[in-house]
């Protein structure tokens, strides 16, 4: 195996698994962020057994276990309780779960691997602006030139500003819908193991996922978020605190509840979302990885699963492939050949939870359900949810060893049992 001088630019959850698998797959590697001091963006998000797996192959799934919540169940249902969506992992397979997890919290198991790991440099405060991607060098906004590299990995996320050096693209454009998000105290919520949400046609819809805890801190955490056109986020603010939590009364009374009368609306961040597909993702020395390759909208809660299993196939490829171009095409069509489903499914899907379609969220109200439960669709929504569809037919592969570790994760433990 050929030892590689690999550049990373970005330290999301996609650059920080590239950068560790890279390391401990043998590679010299340099990751260049553009902030001071970096850190997560986000409140929380749901692994998927496919990005489960990538942090076992990553030996930081007990660890991501034991910080992050297990998600047994996802159910939707109408503001007048009326069940839209109930899908169960047991039903796919009674070892397999979820895990939510805070941003923080991976993104500190992940940055402490590294530092343990060596051979992973960080430049912090280095945004880079201009790529040689057949020569492998990078050009920072002071002006300096770094490398050559051997590879260079462009993992700067879905509003990517070096996308375009590397390809065109097929589809690059913004979703109409984007979310507010924030963390809150778990406290008594009665939904400790499910993804809830509920739905005002398909106008309105708010969430609340268990998230765990953060490493020094103890207190486990929901992730709120609450849905809304991004041309309508000036005025959401303008009308105020008040009128916002009376909405959020009408829709969800007990969401309501766990914010709390002094929950300030400060604390709730903005998200945006985009639909991204390049033409290819490599050029010369340069790889796209993560929503940098394929952005898409959230509502199948596949992004940060999806930049984890880059990472994993792309140092397989860079490992085991000596001839760079011959590993680049190898990472894109394994890639692809899992993605392309949910590109699709979520192109599909998004407008009937998030748009102004009242007559389409009308019979989702009433068909999505029982859709659901027919043999053969049942299966492909399960794969989906789960990560593990592939196309049409096919099914990405889960390890064996990896389901019975992630069952015993969350076994009890004799002395909890005594």
């Amino acid at each position: 195996m050929a030892r590689r001088h690999v550049a990373i630019v970005g330290y999301g959850t996609g650059g920080q698994a590239a950068a560790l698998a890279l390391a401990r797959a043998g590679h010299r590697v340099e990751v260049f962020e553009r902030v001071p001091n970096p850190g997560p963006v986000g409140a929380g998000f749901l692994l998927q057994p496919t990005g489960l797996q990538a942090l076992w192959q990553l030996d930081l799934l007990d660890q991501a276990c034991t910080l992050g919540a297990q998600v047994m169940r996802l159910h939707g249902e109408t503001v007048d309780g009326r069940a839209v969506m109930d899908m169960r992992y047991a039903d796919l397979d009674s070892r397999l779960c979820g895990l939510g997890m805070q941003r923080g919290a991976l993104f500190a198991l992940l940055h402490e691997a590294i530092g343990l790991q060596g051979d992973v440099h960080l430049h912090a405060d280095h945004a880079i602006v201009e790529l040689e991607c057949d020569g492998g060098r990078l050009r920072d906004a002071r002006g300096a030139w770094h490398g050559p590299f051997d590879a260079v990995v462009v993992a700067d996320g879905s509003a990517s500003s070096l996308r375009a050096a590397v390809t065109g693209m097929r589809i690059d454009k913004p979703y109409p819908w984007g979310a507010l998000w924030c963390l809150l105290p778990e406290g008594d919520w009665p939904w400790r193991t499910e993804l809830r949400q509920r739905y005002l046609l398909a106008r309105r819809m708010a969430g609340m996922l268990p998230v765990g805890a953060m490493p020094g801190d103890p207190v486990r955490r929901l992730s709120f978020f609450w849905s809304l056109p991004i041309g309508q986020f000036e005025a959401w603010r303008d009308a105020g605190r008040e009128a916002w939590l009376v909405e959020l009364e009408a829709l969800w009374p007990q969401a309501r509840e766990r914010l709390g009368d002094a929950f300030p609306i400060a604390c709730l961040a903005r998200a945006a979302y985009r639909d991204a597909i390049p033409e290819r993702w490599s050029r010369g020395r340069t790889v796209l990885l993560g929503d940098a390759a394929h952005a898409m909208s959230p509502q199948l809660g596949q992004g940060v699963n999806m930049a984890l299993v880059d990472a994993l196939a792309l140092a397989a490829a860079l490992t085991g492939t000596s001839k760079l171009p011959d590993a680049f095409a190898a990472y894109e069509a394994t890639r692809r050949a899992h993605l392309a489903a949910y590109h699709r499914f979520s192109r599909w899907l998004t407008p009937l939870f998030q748009s102004d379609r009242d007559a389409l969220a009308r019979v989702r109200d009433v068909a999505f359900l029982p859709m659901g439960r027919l043999p053969f669709a049942r299966g492909n929504m399960l794969r989906v949810l789960a990560g593990t569809q592939q196309g049409w037919w096919g099914r990405h592969p889960l390890d064996d060893a990896f389901v019975a570790d992630l069952q015993q994760a969350f076994l009890p433990s004799p002395a909890a049992i005594a």
